[in-house]
């Protein structure tokens, strides 16, 4: 009886093992850095942030990533993500401070800049798009 519980407890110990050193190797190619595509972006008391994730030391994968700071504190959007294209999340990022910056926003790099509310928050019209399907073989 003994001998049983020693043994399955080996076998649950090498499996968690196994398991731990199995996440361990996944997490290089998991984990996304925070790269120097931060804009802030202020609307009256109102408060906006786009980034752009990479993956450390490489353009793709990557993710556009949108917070709404003054509503909801640490809620995250991903609107875009690109595996392949190259320059497809600053592409679409640029697109989306553009488009704040129409709508009144000041957007600037890292840091919120002050700003009178002129046109009221659109922001909530914003929906996901996918990087389009690439071939890679030409």
């Amino acid at each position: 009886m003994i001998a049983d519980t020693k043994t399955q407890y080996q076998e649950r110990s090498m499996a968690s093992r196994l398991f731990i050193a199995f996440l361990t190797s996944l997490l290089p190619g998991l984990v996304l850095a925070e790269g120097s595509d931060t804009y802030q972006c202020t609307y009256g008391d109102l408060q906006r942030r786009v980034e752009i994730l990479r993956e450390t030391g490489a353009q793709v994968p990557c993710e556009v990533h949108y917070y709404k700071d003054s509503e909801a504190p640490g809620e995250r959007q991903v609107l875009w993500s690109a595996t392949n294209e190259v320059g497809y999340c600053e592409k679409n990022a640029e697109q989306l401070i553009t488009k704040l910056k129409g709508w009144g926003w000041d957007c600037g790099p890292g840091e919120a800049l002050e700003s009178a509310p002129a046109e009221p928050d659109d922001t909530e019209a914003l929906t996901t798009v996918e990087e389009p399907e690439t071939d890679d073989s030409e």
